[in-house]
């Protein structure tokens, strides 16, 4: 009797350090930086360098369409300045006297990621880009970040004082995804941009997760050499919310997607 209990005690030790280093095991990531955290909660599934300070690219428009969304009014109109016009590298090919809506401005920046457009909408909104960018910041106060700054409202290098990082940019994104109308522009694939002053264009969203990744419903990608590869991803599968950030990942698409599959199979969903 004693050598049975004996092996069955071996056995459901055996048993039960497998499930808890099944559990425990965590995803091979690239990133230099990463975080898995679920939305509503704040609780951290998975952090690779969540704090350590990183350049966000243009998932800097997060804060930028937050902000918009809570200080401006959609459906008052966007003049687009020269200025603005002018604003390089990923555009909505916006010209000089462009009238669209504020909605759709936000909407056109989010998707095709234009800085042309996130010009537009600071100008718009705050009445000249500087004073945009102080909302931004006061923005990231009041959400609780304390690794963050902004200096415009795209995420083009500004290598001294733009700067972010993971566990920060979880913390902006589960603000974002409180509101609906915040929700409703990051996760359409496809939107026909309205303007008043000529014919509408078409915009393709540059997250490509979207359509293939199941429960995916936002958010927003980044690129510069600086900053590297950058993903926000968020989805949902029923009650349950995860917000995986990447930051300078020569594979974001997989480690995104590494990073929600673990965070759901935790979670049993």
């Amino acid at each position: 009797m004693g050598r049975r209990v004996f092996s069955l005690v071996l056995l459901i030790t055996f048993l039960w350090s497998g499930i808890v280093f099944g559990a425990a095991k965590q995803p091979d990531v690239e990133a230099e930086a990463a975080i898995l955290m679920v939305a509503d909660t704040k609780e951290i599934l998975f952090e690779k360098n969540s704090k350590g300070i990183m350049y966000p690219a243009s998932t800097t428009k997060i804060m930028t369409l937050i902000t918009a969304l809570e200080k401006g009014n959609p459906n008052s109109v966007v003049t687009v300045s020269p200025k603005a016009a002018a604003c390089e590298e990923s555009r909505l090919e916006l010209n000089t006297g462009d009238k669209l809506t504020l909605n759709e401005a936000m909407t056109g920046m989010m998707l095709v990621s234009g800085n042309d457009a996130a010009e537009a909408i600071a100008e718009n909104v705050g009445g000249s880009i500087p004073k945009f960018v102080d909302m931004m910041n006061q923005m990231a106060d009041k959400i609780g970040v304390e690794n963050t700054h902004f200096t415009n409202p795209h995420g083009l290098p500004d290598p001294i004082n733009h700067y972010t990082t993971a566990y920060d940019l979880a913390l902006i994104t589960a603000y974002g995804m409180k509101m609906p109308s915040f929700v409703k522009i990051v996760s359409t694939p496809t939107y026909e941009v309205k303007f008043l002053n000529r014919g509408s264009i078409y915009a393709k969203n540059t997250n490509k997760l979207l359509k293939i990744y199941p429960g995916m419903n936002g958010v927003k990608t980044g690129y510069t050499n600086d900053a590297g590869e950058c993903l926000v991803a968020s989805a949902k599968r029923g009650n349950v919310e995860l917000i995986a950030v990447i930051l300078n990942s020569d594979y974001r698409w997989r480690d995104a997607t590494k990073l929600l599959d673990f965070g759901f199979g935790q979670l049993g969903l």
